[in-house]
């Protein structure tokens, strides 16, 4: 195990997602095209990643159970062939139902994707390298977005939709040669994990929820991860160009900094979350907070929004990428080796099921306030952007609850136990002792 061949099996599934989250976020790039192309109102624009989302969100139970069974080589081949398929018939695509199919391929494909990378992790690695490697796969597989927003962008507006999305799809094309030549499921030599039998599935699937970290974990998920999905996936680029009137290219640019703040941010938090289990909740209600700040200024600001203050906002949507990640660390620490692979499946709803209600919300609301007369015939006016954006607010505070329930079992578990959680001063005490002892070094009195 952490051996080279490690690094390669892990390297090849991180570009596996990466190429997943080109396909993921390419439609929102192309969102003013795609309202050209198919004659879409808002809300039936929405529909397209909305379906991809539901699709993507529905799999992700019966994924996280196959990775269990059949292990996740195969599952990161037939990813890659989907979406393949996907982006070719969007390619090709010229009515609202085909294009539709071809994102409802695509989601399909990225559900078998990053669950089944994630499950490559403890079986080729081991010790504190995880919680810092499930960061960085996180972040280096949003680099996918950089090639949307970038070449994809680039391609699309230079040489048309299908020159745009057959180039997509060819990466895909890549992945799926690349996933069945270079990765195995575990180390030579190591010994396979016993599938569960068809008939306990439900039991590991029942066992899996009924566990508060696996739930702490959804939540986790739901709450910080969906405000930039949202954004990079479907409205934050109309928004940018069309509300706030920022040229194509800096709203490209924004978009590229989102993933280098979660590039910057990930490593440090993966090792904080390894140096601080117990705080991990915590965490993500100090970014989620953080987060709902940002829009709220965004939002109330009286008139466009300069261009400092979009930064900011960017920033910390990009933090909640990394933040969501600590979902996946809840169900690794609270749940047996056996069903990891379908409590990360549980986890991973959640963000999901928040931006396709975000996405999709945000989409009536803006079609409502055309067809009243509301944004005077402009159906991305600043105005009534401001009102369909603040819907996020309503589902954020749904994911807060949640986490402050289900970290409360978990507490209350804790202190039945006789291992109630210290108090965070005493916590910060010993992080403070542990860095004074490093500096002094290993011989020091």
């Amino acid at each position: 195990m952490n051996g080279p061949r490690a690094r390669i099996v892990w390297a090849v599934g991180v570009f596996a997602y990466m190429v997943a989250v080109t396909q993921r976020t390419s439609f929102g790039v192309a969102g003013i095209e795609a309202t050209e192309r198919f004659s879409a109102t808002a809300s039936v624009l929405s529909i397209f990643t909305v379906v991809q989302l539901l699709v993507y969100a529905g799999l992700q139970i019966p994924v996280g159970v196959l990775v269990d069974r059949f292990g996740p080589r195969l599952l990161i081949a037939a990813g890659a062939a989907l979406m393949f398929a996907g982006q070719f018939q969007l390619a090709t695509a010229e009515s609202v139902g085909a294009g539709i199919l071809g994102r409802s391929l695509v989601g399909a494909g990225d559900a078998l994707t990053f669950i089944s990378v994630l499950r490559l992790l403890p079986a080729w690695f081991s010790g504190r390298k995880i919680p810092v490697l499930t960061q960085y796969t996180g972040i280096v597989g949003q680099l996918g977005q950089i090639v949307s927003a970038v070449p994809f962008a680039f391609v699309l507006h230079r040489f048309g939709w299908s020159p745009a999305f057959l180039s997509a799809a060819s990466l895909s094309l890549l992945a799926f040669v690349l996933a069945l030549a270079c990765v195995r499921n575990r180390p030579e030599g190591s010994e396979a994990p016993v599938p569960l039998p068809l008939r306990q599935t439900g039991t590991s699937l029942a066992d899996a929820f009924a566990q508060p970290g696996t739930r702490l974990g959804m939540w986790t998920h739901y709450t910080v991860q969906f405000p930039g999905t949202v954004f990079v996936m479907m409205w934050g680029f109309p928004y940018l160009v069309s509300a706030e009137g920022v040229s194509p290219a800096v709203a490209s640019g924004l978009m590229t900094y989102f993933v280098v703040v979660g590039i910057i941010c990930g490593p440090w938090m993966g090792s904080w979350v390894g140096r601080h289990p117990l705080r991990r909740s915590t965490m993500v209600l100090l970014i989620a907070a953080a987060m709902a700040a940002g829009w709220a200024a965004v939002l109330l600001y009286p008139g466009p929004a300069p261009l400092w203050l979009l930064v900011l906002l960017v920033t910390l949507l990009a933090v909640g990428g990394p933040g969501s990640m600590i979902g996946f660390d809840f169900a690794r620490t609270f749940n047996p080796s056996h069903r990891l692979g379908t409590a990360t499946g549980i986890v991973n709803i959640g963000g999901f099921i928040a931006s396709l209600v975000s996405m999709y919300l945000i989409g009536v609301v803006l079609d409502a306030l055309n067809s009243s007369g509301f944004s005077g015939g402009d159906l991305y006016a600043l105005g009534s952007f401001r009102i369909a954006l603040a819907v996020q607010f309503a589902v954020m505070a749904v994911g807060v609850l949640g986490i402050l329930r289900t970290r409360g079992l978990i507490r209350a578990r804790l202190a039945d136990e006789g291992s109630p959680l210290p108090p965070l001063r005493a916590a910060l005490a010993r992080e403070r002792q542990r860095r004074r002892e490093e500096r002094r070094g290993p011989g020091a009195s």
